[in-house]
């Protein structure tokens, strides 16, 4: 294992609360690779939590976990916070009653009454207790929006992975790679070194990204990795036969280029040229023609060119 591999596992075993996050937009890849991560750490009892900061695209459905991303790092363990502005003497007492499954704060006012209205009141829920954050497929902290707060995440550990050549290498462990072709590739990597799970979902997620990102492996820029880790998530049980169906309908799909205008062969005319007192012409020779009529035939040219 190497240094950043060995730092990352340290700093996991120390780690209570840990979130992952993709970026806007994010590509089968950057999505796959996020969903794999969150799923292994998941299956080995973390507590952990996947986030984007806007709803992930219509082209992601397929992949195992899309449903548990969410478009805010408040996880179940942070509190929520009710703010209002306050001036000495306001307010009385603050209580609460339950009814009906409910729970009522109850601000009572003091003499004066309220200086605020109803607009006024504030509901957040800070992302208290995140000690590692997974930003994967960033290229920089402005691609996640809300979602990174620099002072609420000051505390925190922050681990980049990416292959972009843009990548901005933020993070205090940065795994960024341009050699490598896919995200997915270098996660499933990741999971195979720290001996995380890697079942069947997993291993469809990632191979589904690793081919999304070398175009079923045929890109130029495929990465030795890519094919490595592709037959290790093969031999998980993970299949290329849907993505690979796709990608075949596209190309199947696509306009074919027009050939009326292109110049034609030239034609060689098929007859012999007659030939005197060699063959009789009759019947019997167009029905019964020499062994040597069909076989090719080669025609020596000019070298004076």
């Amino acid at each position: 294992m190497d240094q950043t591999l060995s730092k990352l596992n340290e700093f996991l075993g120390s780690s209570k609360s840990i979130a992952v996050v993709a970026p806007k937009d994010s590509s089968v890849d950057q999505m796959a690779a996020a969903l794999s991560l969150f799923l292994s750490l998941q299956a080995a009892g973390r507590q952990v939590s996947i986030a984007t900061p806007e709803n992930p695209l219509v082209e992601l459905s397929h992949l195992v976990g899309i449903d548990k991303v969410k478009t805010s790092l408040g996880g179940s363990s942070g509190d929520l916070v009710v703010s209002f502005p306050y001036n000495e003497g306001e307010i009385e007492k603050v209580s609460y009653t339950l009814e009906d499954g409910l729970l009522n704060i109850v601000v009572k006012a003091g003499e004066l009454g309220f200086s605020f209205d109803q607009k006024d009141v504030k509901y957040t829920r800070p992302q208290g207790g995140l000690d590692l954050l997974f930003i994967v497929g960033a290229a920089r902290i402005s691609d996640l929006g809300k979602l990174f707060d620099p002072e609420l995440l000051k505390e925190t550990t922050v681990v980049n992975i990416d292959n972009n050549s843009q990548n901005q290498g933020f993070g205090d462990i940065v795994m960024v790679s341009t050699r490598l072709s896919s995200v997915s590739e270098q996660i499933a990597n990741v999971l195979m070194s720290l001996n995380l799970p890697m079942d069947l979902d997993i291993s469809q997620n990632l191979l589904d990204g690793i081919l999304s990102a070398t175009n079923n492996f045929q890109s130029p820029n495929t990465s030795a990795l890519a094919l490595e880790m592709g037959g290790v998530l093969m031999r998980n049980g993970a299949k290329r036969e849907s993505l690979s169906r796709e990608m075949a309908s596209t190309a199947f799909n696509r306009p074919q280029i027009p050939v009326q205008n292109q110049p034609s062969a030239p034609v060689q005319n098929s007859q012999p040229a007659p030939v005197q007192n060699s063959q009789p012409t009759n019947d019997q020779t167009f029905n019964n023609p020499p062994e040597d009529w069909l076989t090719p035939k080669i025609y020596k040219g000019s070298t004076n060119f």
